[in-house]
């Protein structure tokens, strides 16, 4: 197994390690999409509008796979930490089964509904040819995308980061060298770059899963496996993450649609605002990909000080890292508005946002931080509510006050006065935890009731199982003839007070009640 000894002295050094092999694959991803659009758009107008439209659907179909892979790696990691090796492997392919026949049933769905869906979406008849010809082959490359991301989850949740790293960047890489064979020299057109993305993922999904039974990772048989309460599991936690992972999105076309008042040349300048954004967040996208492991095997082992270090950890560098970063594109400002834009106006609106906008991402990223630490601690209903503070209480009403203000004054800048401040509120307020918002409640009220030192989930006579108000899943379940959890030390925390928010939440979903 990947991961080191629970009671590692240097646990930070273990999350950079996890970590970075993340953040080249992401910068991998992101290019070779770009590198997608730019072969696509010399196609002519149609092709561009025709993967234009496409856009949306990819995002419910990622939003669907994300979902179930933030379920995967919260579920494996502290069945692993619990020391249930073999219920891992089963729950494995159990994830791989279910996953893959929901996003096929999603796929053929669409398929069959292409024709509403472009109708809906607002496209010409005169593009149903180039969706025919794209979007078969891209839907399978969807599907297989979908089912090589389970199998990185999969190695996330052993703690290897690094096959799935690599794979990122082997597979875009062949993705691009293949898009010029397969768009212009076969003269497939658009369809030779799903083609080209076919058989990228097609070969990582045969080395990853080569890898994971190689390793022992993942198994088809089921047999000692409740499949019901797994699979009730499964959902109680995939069902909220893809409501999180659909929300951005449907906040970011609702702003854009608001700038859009302002001018195009508004537009403009909040569109490269967001990627700008985008590839300053790269690194944080990485740990919410790194730290959800050790977060799940410390709950399975009954250690919440450890998660509260882990995630004080995180949230420190995140501080520091988005701050820096904000530093950087205010000396840039001036620099970057002229060399990504090249109208006036475009420039002056990209000025003003570069000033005022990077600084609010240190608290952005805590924002995401914490909905990735509630996830892998098994409360995704309290990260879908972070995501909905965060976007709708205060990202499009600020958004929406700061244009109304901007309208009042007679000033012609993008509303970035009012986003440089939208996600420092409740990020920082998430750095203390949702449980603060809420005192005195706890998501197991009935562990606060028993005598302190219970173990819960222990075969033991001498220690009471789960209630029967809220039995625990048999794929939780300690196997048969386990002493269960020991008790945890107690922990007395050196760093500043916010942490004892995340110490509660981890103490509560520990199998110790302290």
């Amino acid at each position: 197994m990947a991961f080191s000894s629970i009671d590692n002295p240097r646990p930070g050094r273990e999350l950079f390690q996890m970590t970075w092999p993340m953040l080249f694959g992401v910068l991998a991803l992101m290019s070779y999409q770009l590198v997608d659009s730019a072969f696509i758009g010399q196609l002519g107008v149609d092709p561009l509008a025709t993967l234009g439209f496409t856009v949306p659907i990819q995002m419910l179909i990622i939003g669907v796979q994300v979902g179930i892979g933030i379920a995967t790696t919260a579920i494996i990691s502290r069945v692993l930490g619990a020391g249930d090796a073999d219920r891992a492997r089963r729950m494995g392919g159990l994830v791989v089964l279910s996953g893959a026949t929901l996003i096929a049933v999603l796929v053929l769905v669409i398929w069959f509904s292409r024709y509403l869906i472009l109708a809906m979406l607002g496209g010409s008849e005169r593009l149903q040819p180039l969706l025919d010809a794209y979007w078969g082959p891209w839907l399978l490359a969807a599907w297989l995308g979908a089912v090589l991301y389970f199998g990185y989850s999969l190695c996330r949740s052993h703690g290897d980061t690094k096959l799935p790293g690599a794979m990122m960047v082997i597979t875009s890489l062949i993705n691009v060298g293949l898009d010029p064979l397969f768009i212009f020299t076969f003269d497939w057109g658009i369809a030779g770059a799903a083609w080209a993305t076919v058989v990228a993922f097609g070969t990582g999904t045969l080395v990853v899963y080569g890898r994971l039974f190689a390793r022992g990772w993942v198994t088809f048989v089921m047999r000692q496996l409740s499949i019901r309460p797994a699979l009730a599991q499964l959902g109680s936690i995939a069902g909220p993450a893809m409501l999180s992972q659909l929300m951005p999105p449907i906040a970011a076309m609702l702003a854009t649609g608001f700038v859009a008042g302002f001018g195009e040349a508004a537009v403009g300048a909040w569109g490269l605002g967001t990627r700008l954004e985008f590839f300053s967040l790269v690194t944080v996208l990485a740990l919410t990909m790194a730290m959800p492991p050790m977060i799940g095997r410390y709950v399975g082992a009954g250690r919440p000080d450890r998660v509260a270090l882990v995630v004080w950890l995180a949230v420190r560098f995140v501080i520091a890292l988005q701050l820096g970063i904000a530093l950087l594109w205010l000396l840039l400002s001036g620099v970057l508005s002229s060399i990504l834009a090249s109208d006036p106006n475009v420039q002056t609106h990209l000025n003003e946002l570069l000033l005022r906008l990077p600084v609010s991402w240190a608290g952005l990223g805590v924002c995401m931080l914490m909905v990735s630490a509630c996830n892998a601690m098994g409360l995704p209903m309290r990260a879908l509510v972070i995501s909905v503070l965060r976007l709708f209480l205060c990202f499009l009403p600020l958004l929406w006050l700061g244009g109304r203000w901007v309208g009042s004054t007679g000033s012609s800048s993008v509303p970035a006065w009012a986003t440089s401040r939208l996600a420092s509120s409740p990020g920082f307020c998430t750095n203390a935890g949702w449980r603060t918002c809420r005192t005195g409640s706890s998501p197991r009220p009935e562990r606060d009731q028993a005598p302190r030192g219970t173990v819960w989930g222990s075969t033991n006579s001498n220690s009471p199982s789960m209630p029967p108000s809220r039995p625990m899943p048999e794929a939780f379940m300690p196997p048969k003839g386990a002493s269960g959890v020991g008790p945890v030390p107690v922990f007395q925390p050196t760093w500043p007070k916010r942490s004892a928010a995340i110490m509660r939440v981890a103490r509560s979903l520990s199998p110790v009640n302290r």
